[in-house]
């Protein structure tokens, strides 16, 4: 990977996403943890959510990843409160896709247009998948 490749890869909006993730702090009491890693860089994720009515109300989580699995979750983490899991596995699918070369994810993850650079490198879109991933997970125990 040449430096060029590097800078496109890692771009000023990537690592401001990556330096600000949003919730961090653990939840009091969740209805639900899961701890996800994705084996080709070893970036792990682990996110608790509370739920009600099939929505989540409250979620945490604690983000060891790449710049790119880390802006991943602030994109995922800013948007997810009221999410229902259908609305979760439809974005972790339209995500899996936009990483294929498809269009960016509907509202309200649309920012995730700024990790369509990712598409040529396919060792870190687990990385990038981890949180919606992890959520969706955790949201069947709810």
């Amino acid at each position: 990977m040449s430096d060029a490749d590097l800078i496109k890869l890692y771009s000023q909006r990537i690592l401001a996403l990556a330096a600000d993730m949003p919730a961090t702090d653990p939840l009091p009491a969740p209805d639900a943890t899961m701890r996800k890693r994705a084996p080709l860089c070893g970036s792990t994720v682990e996110v608790s959510i509370t739920c009600k009515d099939g929505r989540v109300t409250g979620y945490s989580q604690n983000v060891h990843a790449c710049a790119l699995g880390q802006a991943s979750a602030a994109i995922f983490g800013a948007n997810v409160i009221g999410r229902t899991k259908d609305e979760v596995r439809t974005l972790r699918d339209q995500l899996a896709t936009m990483l294929k070369g498809g269009p960016v994810p509907d509202a309200p993850f649309g920012e995730y247009e700024v990790l369509t650079a990712a598409r040529e490198y396919p060792n870190r879109h687990g990385s990038i998948l981890l949180a919606p991933e992890a959520t969706l997970e955790a949201l069947e125990s709810c």
